[in-house]
């Protein structure tokens, strides 16, 4: 069975139509890059599937994250390494399979601080990450190469790491201070923009047939005796309730899963606990380097990755136990950042050189340890009530892995064979003739009429897929222009967020189709009324909503900025719950049992 892969809002209603109409065999509960895998996996399985999210895709953890793929290095001293390995064997499918359009091989330099016993023992758990990898690269060709890296050898799709003097350390990293490192290792991971994979994902599940609506919280589930039978929903961009039954259900609600469990008594076997990992974003500008960093903290690590024209900095790893739709970062988190980065840099950063901030929460599987930092990354999959499958722990990375898990657990309780998971062999859009586009790009630029640097920006949000943003270009000229404000993106890709990838407000076009609001000063304030006016028509807004998106986009910017002048959780979790609600969330109390919270 295949799909339209266009995420519009008629086809949502089409999807939420049939929702209703057509038992299914799984609904999927969380529109998170596990919940859009879940999908995938099931719907490229022949299964009939609906995926439900109350907000936007990747609205909470997956929109928040580092933006790495990676084996996790920092797990190897955990003695860990059959999560890396997993890990390894994803971040080689995903550069050269599933998605080289969308995730990269970037370079990280790991200072040593000490002569010696140092660079053998890290250097040691390098060599045996590297050789972990090593043989992941044949589960498919190899993407040619490109820049510094064009002679380098490969495991699993990234060159082999190399031991640097501290001098050439340094000519890699200027910024770095002359006495904060005696010498270096240069590895190399992956790097995606996760916001906009996990919503590539949804569309591929989308284009084998899974039935997808964001804005449709799930409410409570529907129950036959002792068996789930489905899940309720409320249509927040209008209100209106409606049951999709299902075979089986799969939730895949991230840090939500414990109000998910509850709809059930609270019969449930996991316990997650959310982490609040913060980052910040700094012009490239300010910090001099050619290659990432990893510094090593008193309770994990800290990376500075280049994120196109910026660097993201982070992350934190605490207790967060307030509002798990919005977590806030405060003023002491954005301290420690900088305070933690400025030990190594030759010319300290400052708070007037952030441009962006982000808190994300990470779901962890509860475990004895007080400490988020030591609780384990790794997923598990259980089944508290028959027909109701739940997911939760792992990483970004392995996404895939923990969708599959999640499928074969919940088509096991069902009266005929399914076929096995399929998805590793399944690129997503974008990605099939991605390798020949690249290479024309020059040619691809001339007969557009943009500058080739324009083009490699969209072959890397888009992949082939380039060409439908580039008709929209052709019928309308003026969406050819950069948007005011935010220069590094078209017009025309804010309508196609619009248009082809499921954003209904325009908070989802700033936030996650683009990055604009981490990536300009102002958070994106230039440019929000000139985004609302784009993507009214295609929205059906009249200038009442125009007008009220644009003022609760301003709304959210305050308060987050608010927020992050607080000095501590309690009182940015109350400045930033200050601003209103684009999606009106059904908000009740689980915990006297009055109805459902707002799973992700």
């Amino acid at each position: 069975m295949t799909g339209t892969a266009r995420l519009d809002p008629a086809n949502r209603a089409a999807a939420l139509r049939r929702m209703r109409a057509e038992p299914l065999d799984v609904v999927v509960i969380g529109g998170g890059v596990t919940g859009a895998g879940v999908a995938l996996d099931a719907a490229s399985r022949g299964l009939s599937v609906a995926l439900l999210e109350a907000r936007d895709l990747a609205a909470g953890t997956s929109s928040r994250s580092s933006k790495l793929i990676h084996g996790g290095l920092r797990y190897l001293e955990q003695l860990n390494g059959a999560l890396v390995r997993e890990a390894l064997r994803e971040r080689s499918l995903l550069l050269e399979t599933l998605a080289p359009h969308l995730v990269r091989a970037i370079p990280f330099l790991l200072p040593l601080t000490h002569h010696g016993w140092e660079r053998a023992y890290i250097g040691s758990g390098v060599l045996l990450y590297d050789t972990l990898g090593q043989g992941l690269g044949r589960i498919a060709p190899l993407a040619p190469r490109t820049g510094g890296d064009a002679g380098a050898p490969r495991s699993g799709g990234v060159p082999l790491h190399r031991h640097l003097t501290r001098k050439a350390a340094l000519r890699e990293f200027p910024s770095l201070r002359p006495d904060a490192l005696v010498g270096a290792i240069q590895y190399w991971d992956g790097q995606v923009d996760d916001a906009r994979h996990t919503m590539f994902v949804a569309r591929t599940a989308a284009r084998y047939g899974a039935l997808v609506a964001t804005s449709a919280q799930v409410t409570g589930l529907v129950r036959e005796g002792d068996r789930v039978a489905g899940v309720r929903v409320r249509d927040l961009e209008n209100g209106v309730d409606l049951e999709v039954r299902a075979a089986t259900t799969i939730n895949a609600t991230g840090v939500w899963t414990d109000d998910i469990q509850a709809m059930v008594g609270g019969r449930g076997r996991l316990s997650v606990r959310a982490s609040k990992g913060v980052h910040i974003v700094v012009p490239r500008d300010r910090v001099h380097g050619s290659t990432g960093l990893i510094l090593r903290t008193e309770k994990s690590v800290l990376f500075v990755i280049p994120w196109g024209s910026h660097w993201i900095i982070g992350t934190t790893d605490t207790d967060w136990n307030l509002d798990l739709a919005h977590p806030s970062a405060t003023s002491t988190d954005i301290t420690y950042l900088l305070d933690t980065v400025n030990r190594v840099l030759r010319t300290p950063l400052t708070t007037d050189d952030i441009i962006g901030v982000y808190a994300g929460l990470r779901p962890l599987l509860a475990g004895e340890s007080d400490e988020t930092a030591q609780l384990s990354r790794e997923h598990a999959v259980v089944s508290p009530v028959p027909g109701l499958t739940m997911v939760a722990g792992g990483k970004y990375t392995t996404y895939r892995v923990m969708a599959a898990d999640a499928v074969d657990a919940a088509v096991a309780g069902l009266n005929h064979t399914v076929a096995p998971s399929c998805t590793e062999r399944i690129p997503l859009l974008g990605a099939n003739g991605y390798p020949a586009l690249w290479n024309a790009r020059e040619r691809l630029a001339r007969t557009v009429g943009l500058h080739v640097a324009r083009v490699e920006h969209l072959l890397h949000r888009y992949g082939t897929l380039v060409e439908e943003v580039l008709e929209l270009v052709a019928a309308r000229t003026e969406l050819g222009q950069p948007l005011p404000g935010a220069p590094s993106y078209l017009a025309a890709e804010a309508v196609y967020a619009a248009s082809h990838e499921g954003a209904l407000h325009l908070e989802d076009v700033l936030t996650r189709r683009t990055r604009i609001s981490i990536e300009t000063a102002d958070r994106g304030l230039e440019a929000a009324p000139f985004v609302a006016e784009l993507i009214a028509p295609v929205l059906g807004w009249n200038t009442e909503t125009t007008t009220r998106e644009i003022e609760l986009y301003r709304s959210r910017v305050a308060a987050e900025l608010a927020s992050q002048r607080q000095p501590d959780d309690e009182a940015a979790d109350a400045a930033r719950l200050d601003a209103p609600e684009p999606r009106p969330i059904v908000r009740r109390d689980l915990r006297e049992g009055r109805g459902a919270a707002a799973p992700a």
